[in-house]
């Protein structure tokens, strides 16, 4: 059982310290949060990561993307998007910011534009620390 419990993170200590990283999500739910988002983002860098709950390869992103991030709420703001449940403001991030829709994505909006997106694994090639 060691080698499935470190193949798959289910031995205690291995959860509990997967527990302890939590990041400062700001739940994208209401399209009135897109012009915010754009406003915003030309005083602090604002990123928004599109999420689908139910894809494997997107719950696998998001766990190296958790695992890596290290920045403060002071440097960026960071929005979750289920975009199954909020197909509509998914759809409006692809028109307002000119980018077509992809999950798992990232965008990084800088002075109300994108200014890197990625998606997939690609995600965690973005270098954040060059937008703060």
């Amino acid at each position: 059982m060691g080698l499935l419990n470190k193949l798959f993170g289910t031995s205690t200590s291995s959860a509990t310290n997967k527990e302890e990283k939590l990041l400062p999500w700001i739940p994208l739910n209401d399209l009135q949060q897109l012009n915010y988002i754009e406003k915003k983002s030309v005083t602090k860098t604002q990123v928004i990561f599109k999420h689908s709950t139910r894809c494997g390869i997107s719950r696998m992103v998001m766990k190296q993307f958790v695992d890596t991030y290290s920045f403060t709420e002071k440097e960026l703001d960071l929005y979750y998007l289920d975009l199954l449940n909020y197909r509509d403001v998914s759809n409006e991030v692809g028109y307002k910011f000119q980018v077509i829709h992809e999950s798992p994505q990232l965008l990084v909006i800088k002075n109300g534009v994108v200014v890197a997106h990625n998606s997939h694994g690609a995600i965690n090639d973005i270098n954040l620390s060059q937008f703060v």
